[in-house]
Parts: structure tokens; sequence; C-alpha cells
């Protein structure tokens, strides 16, 4: 009978007393295989170091040795090993912090959930349905055919068409001959095409994957009826907090933006391309991961413009009555001749309501501000500038800088 009781007191709990364990990256297949391998704990931080310096040196220091062992190591092609900028920009500093960004991630994610039930913005008729997309979004996160899909759209499009057509350049090089548009590649060549390259690309993939993810659960949560509140000071109904933990994904836009500057070095130094001709591509691929990241919270839109709507009108005739009310009482002479106006608690309470609507007239509809997308842009950027340098001698661009400054 005991038993029975606990039980039922259990059932009368409220849902989600407890907010459930959200993390993008604490799961799936590749991080079942990385804990069996002893390269990853059950706490991401357990390993890191480790995990980083197995998957890089797996990718980079096969390259090293087949092209030492065929002489094109430091000489003999056009293009040595050595001084090949974006194989190292890759696999020594992109890939590494791909792996450092699933720490960062997943600290910033985790409270992400407690936020939204916190702040009150689910209803407790809702909760059920937030509840079914948290574990929904926790069963993709697992998903072994998704990651099986990715490393076939790796090795089916990345290794079959796009590798030997779109990644030699036109000169020998450590890792192949390019002809025609095509690759002949060496043995140093194959395994970067058939390893270095895929878990690069894997990796990177799985990030787009993992942004799926966030975007689709974020969707989920927009078609409940939240609570917003249109006074909140964070000018976005609550929802404010949902910036913060997209700025977590700076990491996966910094890695991006250092391979396409490895890419671009590259063609710069042995090809004779110059910087300016790759203003497409730099503008798109920042314009792209940007909205990756922050393109999800625009789901929000339709609530917080409702929500701005219905809080402009309410609190505006909120507004109108207290105001008239006040100008009835002090102007129109309707206050009692022995009631004081010095120290009167009226003018503040008018003050106060002046302030409430003008944070609602203030509320943005979209949970971010302009600084955060510059923020994220410049991320991306940052791995770029040092190429500027290839355009205006050092001297000159510290001289044009302290002229600006000065």
């Amino acid at each position: 009978m005991a038993m029975k009781n606990q039980s039922d007191a259990r059932a009368d709990e409220p849902l989600l007393a407890e907010p459930p364990d959200f993390s993008l990256c604490l799961g799936g297949p590749l991080y079942q295989l990385l804990r069996r391998m002893h390269l990853s704990g059950d706490a991401l931080q357990q390993l890191l170091v480790r995990r980083i310096v197995v998957l890089a040196l797996l990718a980079w220091t096969p390259l090293l040795a087949l092209s030492a062992v065929e002489g094109h190591a430091w000489k003999g092609v056009a293009l040595p090993f050595l001084f090949d900028v974006e194989i190292h920009v890759r696999f020594l500093v992109s890939l590494p912090i791909l792996v450092l960004a699933e720490l960062v991630v997943h600290q910033r994610m985790r409270p992400v959930v407690g936020m939204f039930l916190e702040r009150g913005l689910i209803p407790e008729a809702a909760q059920p349905q937030f509840r079914a997309a948290v574990a929904s979004a926790m069963r993709l996160r697992n998903s072994i055919p998704a990651e099986l899909l990715l490393i076939a759209l790796v090795y089916g499009i990345g290794v079959l068409f796009v590798w030997r057509s779109t990644v030699a350049l036109e000169l020998a090089s450590w890792y192949g001959v390019g002809a025609s548009g095509q690759l002949q590649p060496s043995l140093a060549g194959w395994w970067l095409g058939c390893v270095s390259l895929p878990l690069f690309q894997f990796l990177l993939l799985r990030w787009y994957f993992r942004l799926f993810i966030w975007a689709r659960f974020l969707w989920q949560v927009s078609r409940l009826e939240l609570r917003l509140l249109p006074t909140h000071p964070d000018r976005c109904g609550g929802l404010g907090f949902l910036a913060g933990v997209c700025s977590a994904f700076a990491p996966v836009l910094f890695a991006q933006g250092t391979m396409l500057a490895g890419v671009m070095a590259n063609k710069i130094f042995f090809a004779g391309a110059k910087l300016i001709a790759f203003k497409t591509e730099i503008v798109g691929l920042v314009a792209l991961i940007v909205f990756a990241v922050l393109g999800p919270l625009l789901v929000f839109l339709p609530q917080l413009a409702a929500a701005k709507r219905a809080g402009s009108r309410e609190y505006g005739t909120l507004a109108m009555r207290y105001s008239r009310a006040f100008d009835d009482k002090w102007v129109r002479g309707g206050a009692a001749a022995d009631e004081p106006l010095l120290g009167s608690g009226d003018i503040q309470s008018l003050a106060d309501l002046g302030n409430s609507f003008s944070v609602v007239k203030e509320m943005r509809l979209a949970p971010f501000t302009m600084q955060t997308v510059l923020q994220l842009a410049v991320t991306s950027l940052v791995p770029v500038a040092p190429l500027l340098l290839t355009m205006v001698p050092l001297e000159e661009l510290l001289d044009r800088l302290l002229k600006l400054v000065f």
C-alpha cells in the first residue's frame, strides 16, 4: 500500500520538476565509439587533449610520413608538404577547434531547457509537448542512420566527385598532379582523400547536423503557446538568453574561417591569386554560417510580434487610464486640499508606467541584436585577417591603423 501511495504521489508531481538533460554533443555513434576507444569519458572534458591529439595526428602524421617517403615533404615538387598552409591549418588548427567546440557548446547548451522553465515561458499545459520536443532532439542526436548518412555523403560526394576535381591546384604537389581539372594522387594524396579529408568533413558536417537538431527543437518549441512577457528587460519577451546560447557556436565559425583562410593562402602563395578575388567566397561563407547559427531563432518572430502588439495595446490602455486619472487629480484640481504633491507616489508610479511602456515599444522581434551578428561575423573573419598582409605591407598597414586611431 505504501508503494502504491508513493507511485500515486509521483504521478501527481508536476511535469518537468527536474528539467531533462539536453546536450547536442553528449551522444551519438561517434561519441560512443570514442568512449570505447578510451578517447572520451562520460563527460566531454575527460580525455579532451588525448582526443584532439589522436584525431589530429591520424589526419596529419601519415601525410608527413608518406610525402617524406616519396621525397615531397620539403622539396621535389612546386608545393611540398611542409609548405602546404591549407593542410596544416585544416588538420592542426581547424580540426582541434571543432573537437574543442563540443565541450564549449555542451556546457553552454545544457542549461537551455532549464531557462525555458525557470522563466515560466512554458505553460504547465504545454509541458508534455515540450518534454516530447526534448526527447525527439535527443533521439535524433543519437541516431545511427543519421551519422551513417553523413559518412555516405562524405565518401559518395566528397571523395568520388568533389575531391579529385576541385581540391587540386594546377601544379605538381605532394598529394599529386592536377591535370585538366583532375587530380592524379600520390600515395600521400590517397591517404588525404580517403582518410584525412573524410575525417575532417565528417566532423564538420556533424556540426551542421547538430545545428539542424537545434533548429528543429526551437521550431517545435515555437509551436507552443509561450508565455512571453513584453515588459521583460531583455527586450525579447524573456527569450534573450537564446542569443547567449548561440554565441557558444563561435568556435565552429572560427574553425570554418580558419579553413577558408588556409584554402585562400595556398592559392595566393602558389597559384598567384589575389585576396580581393575571394571577396564573394568570404562574404558568402560568413553570411551562410552566421545565418546557420542565428537563423533558427527567427522561428519565434511571430510570437514575439504578437506579444509586442498585445503589450502595446494593453499597456497603452493602462497608461491612458492612469495618465487621465493623474491629470484629473493633480492638474484639474481633483486632489484633496490637504494632500501634498511633494512626496506623492503618484509621480513615481507614472514614471514607472512610462518606463514599462517604453520597454514594450523597444521590444525586438528577434531574440538577438546586431551586436551578436557582428560578433559572430568578426569571429569568422579573424582567421582571414593575416592575409591582408599579402595586399598591404605590414609597415604600411600599421601606419594606416595609427592614422585612423590618432
